[in-house]
């Protein structure tokens, strides 16, 4: 596995690689990573000989008074993760690397962006797409691996794809979980022990409505308000937003349809957010 924080050789690497035959798999990440990153580095390797991983703390994704920096890291121990799941480059540049300029170009995607997460982290997502941006023109990709996990992002990058005429495969791998359900996060670190032990009622509220939806209960602000309940119930916890939306636009739906729905949260316990999603429907429902 070779290591790159420079653009051109990363570069040359890939041109070699491809002039080999190999397709080009990627997975960016933030690092600090976990068996979920791990598993799109796997899917990556079935779908492209060489994968390559981008280690990056984007400070434009980053709101006032986020955890930047203190978001955590691990360089050594990423490294070889990602060597043992089968990765043929990390790529791991500096913030100058980057952004060697103060950025006067931002990628955006428009209305999608202004929902869920992006209410209240309303600058979020166009660091989000900027940078996805900026590592596809730099690794120039034919397949795209992400975690289902953030699945407002999934949702605005294959749009963004779609838009921009990026000829990559934009791939959704499904939630990776701990055995009780909670959605494996690097910010799950943050959690002490009392609202770790708190926090799979946001599985358990998201499973309770996908139940309901096969019981025949279709109207979103009933399933909304019986998450909530659940929710509520720990003193830990303080809920940013619940929302059922369609699964390829994020409009809101208030009633179920043929296209099924996605139920999204995000909830505070303690000072860490954390965000899960659940197909309600009986597709696509890891």
């Amino acid at each position: 596995m070779q290591i790159f924080r420079e653009i051109p050789p990363l570069r040359a690497f890939v041109r070699s690689r491809r002039q080999a035959g190999d397709a080009v798999g990627f997975v960016p990440t933030m690092g600090f990573l976990h068996d979920g990153h791990l598993s799109l580095v796997r899917e990556a390797g079935k779908r492209a000989g060489c994968v390559v991983v981008s280690i990056f703390v984007n400070p434009t994704q980053f709101g006032p008074n986020e955890d930047l920096d203190t978001y955590p890291r691990d360089e050594a121990g990423d490294l070889a993760k990602c060597e043992a799941a089968g990765a043929a480059a990390v790529f791991l540049p500096r913030v100058w690397e980057m952004y060697p300029s103060e950025p006067l170009t931002t990628v955006r995607v428009a209305g999608m962006t202004d929902r869920l997460c992006g209410a209240s982290r309303p600058t979020h997502f166009d660091g989000v797409t900027t940078i996805v941006t900026k590592l596809f023109q730099v690794v120039q990709p034919d397949v795209a691996v992400f975690g289902q996990k953030d699945f407002q992002q999934l949702a605005v990058i294959r749009r963004m794809v779609r838009e921009l005429h990026m000829p990559i495969d934009i791939v959704g791998m499904p939630t990776a979980r701990e055995a009780d359900g909670l959605a494996l996060s690097s910010r799950n670190a943050y959690l002490s022990p009392a609202q770790r032990a708190d926090a799979p009622r946001l599985q358990q509220a998201l499973q309770a409505a996908r139940a309901e939806v096969a019981a025949g209960v279709l109207d979103a602000e009933i399933l909304i308000e019986r998450a909530r309940e659940k929710i509520q119930g720990s003193p830990h916890a303080r809920i940013d937003y619940i929302e059922v939306v369609h699964p390829a636009t994020l409009d809101p739906v208030g009633v179920i349809g043929p296209d099924g729905a996605v139920m999204a949260l995000a909830v505070f316990m303690g000072e860490t957010r954390l965000i899960d999603n659940l197909r309600l429907d009986d597709r696509n429902a890891a």
